[in-house]
């Protein structure tokens, strides 16, 4: 099976390095990667987990649960990037900022301990995508073995699955700062308000949500498949809007195109995104 050759690549790339830090978000990649680094490296290993406003609220007790039951030395570090008016300001190199925010902390804690190698959990399937993030990992030498390897989203899964990874099936985690166009400007209350609207709509039992930030209106992707769950009872519905509306939008919609990553990045021109991939030395 060709994610089994990929495992196997994988463990053998991480068996090469002498010592580690793993940027551990608590997502399925980063949690597969800290599980075969833990298999390969052991106590010469250090996942770093980040908090920060800009990520979903509830992840970093899973997090540093998932990392007690490896047995592993884990730190938490305070991320600053609300702090960087590069980042704040939400130009389409957004993400670029961030990533550098902490990707620089752990290559400082990485030669504070000796460590030649920072690892994150990028995959194969993300080399494809707009990622200006990417171009952050390239400056600090940040090594991704998942896609070194060349695990691609679905390989990562089944092997999740078949490791026994509570992660396996984890809707994938993504910065609330994604859920806001680029040009509106990335405040502390505008997280907490995007949050508790996600919040709001995952009461009502729906998996995967994202609630997009377009002034006064609550765009919300959920998967084409709990449409009819989410639309056939009335008396919830109304009470979603209800409560949407008493954090401050004037209008609640459901975004017919159903939930897909990334979808603030569809107003990016092709010639931003080939500008950014080529940075990376990459092609669309």
């Amino acid at each position: 099976m060709q994610s089994d050759q990929r495992w196997r690549h994988l463990l053998s790339l991480l068996s090469d390095m002498r010592l580690a830090v793993v940027a551990f978000s608590g997502g399925v990649d980063s949690s597969l990667l800290l599980r075969a680094a833990a298999e390969t490296l052991g106590q010469n290993l250090i996942a770093v987990t980040a908090a920060s406003e800009t990520y979903p609220s509830g992840e970093l007790e899973h997090a540093k649960s998932f990392a007690r039951s490896l047995g592993i030395r884990h730190r938490i570090i305070e991320s600053k990037e609300l702090e960087q008016e590069a980042f704040t300001r939400n130009g389409p190199d957004r993400c670029y900022h961030c990533k550098r925010e902490l990707f620089s902390r752990l290559r400082m804690l990485a030669e504070s301990e000796g460590i030649a190698e920072v690892l994150d959990g990028a995959n194969h399937d993300d080399n494809l995508d707009y990622r200006p993030g990417r171009r952050a990992a390239l400056e600090f030498s940040v090594r991704s073995p998942l896609a070194e390897a060349g695990m691609t989203k679905e390989d990562i899964r089944t092997l999740a699955k078949s490791l026994g990874l509570a992660a396996w099936d984890k809707p994938s985690l993504a910065c609330l700062s994604s859920r806001i166009p680029y040009g509106t400007q990335i405040t502390p209350a505008l997280l907490l308000k995007i949050q508790q609207a996600e919040d709001i709509v995952r009461g009502a039992g729906v998996r995967i949500v994202r609630v997009r930030h377009h002034g006064d209106i609550a765009r919300i992707e959920i998967e084409p498949s709990s449409f009819y769950s989410f639309l056939r009872d009335e008396e919830l519905r109304e009470s979603i809007v209800r409560k949407i509306k008493a954090l401050g939008y004037t209008y609640v919609c459901l975004d017919m195109g159903g939930y897909r990553s990334g979808s603030m990045n569809e107003q990016l021109s092709a010639e931003v995104k080939e500008r950014e991939m080529a940075s990376r030395g990459e092609r669309i």
